[in-house]
């Protein structure tokens, strides 16, 4: 149902819900991160980034179980294991479904996080599959979570599984203004990629 949302001037608040704790969510529409926000900026559209995959369902019922930035656990129905070529190689990403969405949902980070992209995870949307088990991935719409722009906000971070060892410089780029909110306990708990890259899941 709608929740209902406190309103005082420039505030509003309103009671969510993570993991059975309650929380009061207060945005501030003069908050100086919204007044300095600077915009989004992407990779060019690039066709190469756009693969066809292929979802292996699971052979039982399955949760994907990540933490999110607060190091908090988290579950996600997943439909399967999505399995695709990019950059000349194979690769897997365990795919998930949020509550009350057919599409498929991938939280992801590859090695373009050292630097280009959002530390933390992107996350990209793909179509329901086809009754052959067929989608698109298109990377160029992949998108930064809302803990890029706020230390507010609970993302859940990528599985192991999740992190590929690879570019991918499609889709949205690290934020340039002066957040990135990734807790350094969090990136080196997570095994965040170091400079030598991540160990990703290719085949």
């Amino acid at each position: 149902r709608r929740p209902t949302v406190i309103r005082s001037g420039g505030l509003s608040l309103r009671v969510i819900d993570r993991g059975g704790r309650l929380a009061l969510r207060v945005k501030d529409s003069a908050a100086p991160e919204r007044l300095g926000f600077r915009g989004l900026d992407y990779f060019p559209v690039d066709s190469a980034s756009r693969v066809r995959a292929r979802l292996v369902p699971h052979v039982r019922p399955h949760s994907l179980k990540v933490t999110n930035i607060l190091g908090q656990p988290e579950e996600y129905p997943s439909p399967g294991i999505l399995s695709f070529r990019l950059n000349g190689r194979r690769f897997e990403l365990i795919a998930a479904q949020q509550p009350g969405d057919s599409a498929l949902f991938i939280i992801f980070r590859d090695s373009t996080s050292l630097t280009e992209t959002y530390q933390a995870a992107r996350f990209l949307s793909a179509p329901p599959p086809d009754r052959d088990g067929n989608t698109i991935l298109d990377f160029n719409r992949a998108y930064n979570p809302p803990c890029a722009f706020t230390a507010f906000s609970t993302c859940p971070l990528p599985p192991p599984e999740n992190v590929l060892a690879t570019a991918i410089r499609a889709g949205e780029k690290r934020y340039a203004g002066a957040l990135g909110y990734l807790p350094s306990s969090v990136a080196a708990a997570d095994g965040a990629p170091s400079a030598g890259g991540s160990p990703g899941r290719a085949r």
